[in-house]
């Protein structure tokens, strides 16, 4: 093999950018990995990979092609940064336009379907975080977002942009809620930010109502909730371009904000409002608004736990109704009712009622790692027991 296919790594420096990035050899690898899958690289199997990571930073091992500009685009370093250039006297330093250059290939190259894959995989999370909370996903998840931004980052012309955008969206702004629940506020504010970004982009109006809607409820957990009313308002505002389900969904939301400034008949009139929005197809998710569940059902929870927030006596029998009807798999749902139907019973000084839902919530809340509603379960176990 020829000086320009092998080329011998400098187990210092290639130690040292992995150690600052921050990345064990198993993260190196799974980059790597997820590098070659994105652009159809033939690569080593894993557990060669692990052989080959090892050898290399010992300098037991020539780094070959494609091995050694894979490394390259992963660390942003040039061949004399990484590798020996005197034992390879033959071998050209990639400069930053060659790696730009390998950058806009990558991403002329991502298809239809690739698109496709990223947005299984947002569902794939979805489905997870429904059903086992966001603890466990939210490094995941940040690879994924980052994986897709990285991709429309490089991509050129508007065709390939918008598709990708489009999937950036959702993505962020699942990671964002996410990251909410485990109490990451900033980097839930910055996913928002990302989600809205990338929305404006895929020209999508209805996915930036959503990522402002949900973006309100990170300013209310930080004690801003007439803000969070300012911004879901804001949302609200394109009018002729949201579709009724996401209407009923904002207005909801406005309603929950209403409460939470402490405005009963203002509450009310919104969750009145969102009840003539619910479209009456049963469907559980809008097919052009995958992020939004959405029922009757749900708005019956969703109504119980803001009136619930205004310390209306009648917030329990709407809990009830919504605690008996919901679906098993929503265990971070079920966290929340319980915790609407502590303070409920809270406002009608029905203790023991209350204790009993706490300590339901308390065990979904642990399952699910749900900081959030850790939080919550706390404020109200105090005013249980003060």
């Amino acid at each position: 093999m020829d000086a320009q296919a092998r080329i011998v790594a400098m187990p210092e420096s290639l130690r040292a950018a992995r150690a600052a990035k921050g990345w064990s050899q198993s993260r190196l690898i799974y980059e790597i990995e997820l590098y070659a899958r994105q652009r159809v690289i033939g690569i080593a199997t894993t557990p060669s990979l692990k052989v080959y990571v090892s050898e290399w930073e010992n300098g037991h091992r020539a780094v070959s092609a494609p091995y050694a500009g894979i490394l390259r685009v992963l660390f942003g370093m040039t061949d004399a940064e990484l590798f020996d250039q005197q034992s390879t006297p033959g071998l050209q330093v990639v400069d930053g336009y060659a790696e730009f250059a390998t950058r806009i290939d990558g991403a002329r190259s991502v298809s239809r379907s690739a698109v496709e894959a990223f947005l299984s995989q947002t569902e794939a999370f979805r489905t997870i975080d429904r059903q086992m909370g966001a603890a466990r996903l939210v490094d995941s998840m940040d690879q994924h977002v980052t994986t897709i931004s990285d991709a429309l980052a490089f991509a050129v012309l508007p065709e390939a942009r918008r598709p990708l955008a489009e999937a950036l969206c959702g993505a962020a702004t699942l990671a964002a809620w996410e990251a909410l629940d485990v109490g990451a506020a900033p980097r839930a504010w910055r996913g928002y930010e990302l989600a809205k970004q990338a929305a404006r982009e895929a020209e999508q109006p209805r996915y930036l109502a959503h990522a402002m809607g949900e973006q309100a409820y990170v300013l209310a957990d930080a004690g801003q909730p007439a803000l969070g009313l300012q911004l879901v308002e804001a949302a609200l505002e394109t009018r002729s371009k949201v579709p009724p389900r996401l209407r009923a969904w904002l207005l909801s939301a406005l309603a929950e904000m209403h409460a939470l400034n402490g405005d009963t008949s203002a509450c009310r009139r919104a969750l009145d409002q969102a009840a003539r929005f619910v479209p009456a197809d049963k469907v559980l998710r809008d097919p052009d608004m995958p992020s939004i569940f959405l029922t009757d059902e749900h708005l019956t929870r969703w109504r119980g736990h803001s009136l619930a927030l205004v310390g209306d006596e009648q917030a329990v029998s709407e809990l009830c109704d919504g605690l008996a009807r919901i679906d098993g798999t929503f265990a971070r749902a079920q966290a929340g009712l319980h915790c609407d139907l502590a303070q409920a019973h809270l406002t009608r000084q029905e203790f023991s009622d209350a204790a009993e839902h706490l300590r339901s919530a308390r065990q979904l809340a642990n399952r699910t790692g749900s900081i959030r509603y850790k939080r919550r379960a706390d404020d109200l176990t105090y005013r249980l027991t003060s």
